[in-house]
């Protein structure tokens, strides 16, 4: 059973930085995708990133490009989203997901999902 816990989330000012971490576990680093989304009270899910490793690509939402980097550390199992420039419109409960793909503007997350680590952003 494919497991995920976020972490690395907190209260940060406009500007700052944040570095999440999501720790995998019964979770193949193999021919798999894998991405995050946030989602902010009142609003709908938004997509934030997706990995592809057939493409060996991720797509990033236009909301974050230049600002969010995506990256996975396979031999810890653990996927990190760095955050830079923090703005007020980041606040909101992050979470890493697999089974993910972006088509047509929009990211789907099919697969399993942790319990999300809040990122609040001060202005």
């Amino acid at each position: 059973e494919v497991h995920f816990v976020e972490s690395g989330g907190g209260l940060v000012q406009t500007g700052g930085s944040l570095r999440l971490s999501c720790a995998a576990s019964g979770f193949t680093f193999d021919d798999y995708s894998i991405g995050w989304f946030r989602q902010a009270p009142g609003k709908e899910r938004e997509g934030v990133s997706c990995f592809n490793s057939v493409d060996d690509y991720t797509n990033v939402a236009d909301s974050v490009k230049g600002r969010f980097t995506a990256s996975t550390d396979n031999a810890k199992s653990t996927i990190y989203l760095q955050m830079n420039d923090l703005k007020p419109e980041d606040t909101a409960i992050y979470y890493c997901a697999d089974k993910c793909t972006f088509y047509n503007g929009v990211y789907y997350f099919y697969g399993s999902w942790g319990q999300g680590t809040q990122v609040t952003v001060s202005s």
